[in-house]
């Protein structure tokens, strides 16, 4: 054997130079199956090495299979089928795959999915997670529950049940790396029988989601009061999805009479279930909470979906549902061999971070801030549009709607805001069947979390500018 070996290079150990060559020699068929190789002494004195390197690159060479050994008579190469080579190998990435990295300096948001940092206490988190690795270190070791660790939905359960009203049991709270893989996780365990009812306007995602997997969905229109109880009736759905304490994109409140009317229609038929996503509910201007839907229902026919993507961290992947008993023993018996998917440290953590009060205290705190902040957003926006903008102001949550009297349409909107480095969401996006149709106005989604004070001015210039209006403060 012929190696060439270049003992300058300092990427690479001698042995694994070796077992490179050897490696391609025996690929290209330049030594035959069964065919010896030099022992190891030899191949040491021929490459003036130690004969401790030549046994690394053997053994690598026998671990992956290249060679097989003979007691007491040494290494021999293994046979080894031919690759198939196709007619045109393609070894690169297609264009349409790759990505490009997002360089977001510059840029100012106005989305409804970001969340303030800045004011995040990461120093009471992090002796919230240095407590966890020291009381928990056993259970980190080992797979937790497939719902998530029992005394982590055991606070979960009491603090929805202080703050939202909730009636539930530990054991009825599943943990998971985001609503829409829990949602997704429920939906598996249905069967073709259940027929959905959402939202429109809604949240596209899970619009998207339940039609991959092929469930029948029925658009509901709103009313002035929310998911209009007739057309949900018409659906002849069995599981409705709703958002009734800041309706989503539009930021509606549905009123006690409508959820009555929703939680009868439950009773209709036995296999009737609300789904309530609550997923920005921790923010609420001016007046207390609204409680939840799921702590009116008697009946157990409410889900209800919750996440620590606006209150904490969106990148943690912390949601939670509640289930009813019923469903939960269907979902159990379904998914017994599911491996739970959040991050065992954050969920210890996050037990230690509620019960300590930080998370609490941190709630008010962005209460307060993020009240200032809309106040502030609003009043600016009203002072550059005067009379061409109409804010439903609905004192909840981190975004609300905005309507623009302008001749631009959507596509033009959209298209300018990325060349002003703007982000920003329109109501076309949340439109699950028809594309909104006002001559002369659009509607867009204003979002507030992650636009910080000194940049508000900045904003509703550039978004001024992208629906085609200056009239200036």
């Amino acid at each position: 054997m012929l190696l060439r070996l270049d003992k300058t290079k300092k990427e690479a150990f001698i042995y694994q130079q070796i077992y490179e060559e050897i490696k391609a020699i025996i690929l290209a068929g330049k030594i035959h199956a069964n065919e010896k190789l030099p022992s190891k002494r030899t191949l040491a004195t021929q490459l003036n090495v130690s004969v401790n390197t030549i046994t690394h690159a053997y053994e690598q060479l026998l671990a992956e299979g290249y060679i097989y050994t003979i007691e007491k008579k040494g290494y021999y190469v293994e046979a080894i089928t031919a690759f198939i080579q196709d007619k045109q190998p393609v070894r690169t990435l297609p264009d349409d795959l790759r990505e490009e990295s997002v360089d977001k300096k510059g840029w100012l948001s106005l989305s409804h999915m970001a969340s303030d940092i800045t004011k995040f206490p990461f120093k009471s988190w992090i002796k919230c997670q240095q407590k966890a690795i020291n009381q928990h270190k056993q259970e980190l070791s080992e797979f937790p529950h497939p719902q998530g660790p029992f005394i982590v939905r055991k606070t979960i359960a009491r603090m929805i049940t202080l703050s939202r009203g909730v009636v539930c049991e530990p054991e009825q709270v599943v943990i998971g790396a985001g609503t829409q893989l829990l949602i997704r996780q429920l939906m598996e365990s249905k069967t073709e029988k259940t027929r959905i009812a959402m939202e429109n306007p809604g949240y596209s995602r899970f619009y998207t989601l339940l039609k991959n997997m092929e469930f029948p969905v029925q658009l509901v229109d709103l009313d002035n009061k929310g998911m209009n109880i007739e057309r949900a009736e018409q659906s002849k759905a069995n599981l409705l999805f709703v958002t009734p304490s800041h309706q989503f994109p539009t930021g509606k409140i549905m009123p006690i009479s409508r959820r009555i009317e929703l939680l009868n229609w439950s009773l209709q038929n036995n296999d009737r279930y609300i789904l309530e996503d609550d997923y920005d509910s921790e923010f609420k201007y001016e007046t207390d909470n609204i409680p939840s839907l799921q702590s009116l229902d008697r009946n157990q026919r409410v889900i209800y979906t919750g996440t620590f993507s606006k209150t904490i961290l969106p990148g943690l992947r912390i949601s939670y549902m509640v289930l009813p008993p019923k469903l939960l023993r269907d979902y159990q018996n379904h998914h017994q061999h599911l491996i739970q998917n959040s991050n065992a440290l954050a969920l210890y953590t996050l037990h230690y971070f509620i019960q300590t009060g930080e998370y609490d205290r941190h709630v008010k705190r962005m209460n307060h801030y993020y009240k200032v902040k809309r106040k502030k957003l609003v009043t600016y926006l009203r002072s550059y549009f005067k009379h061409t903008i109409s804010i439903e102001d609905i004192p909840a949550g981190l975004h609300f709607v905005a309507t623009f009297k302008t001749e631009k349409r959507y596509e033009e909107v959209e298209t300018h805001a990325k060349k002003e480095k703007l982000e920003i969401y329109s109501m076309r996006r949340f439109m699950l069947q028809h594309q909104p149709k006002q001559p002369g106005k659009i509607k867009l989604i204003i979002g507030f979390a992650n636009l910080q004070d000194e940049d508000i001015e900045e904003a509703v210039n550039r978004l001024g500018k992208c629906v085609g209006i200056h009239h200036g403060y």
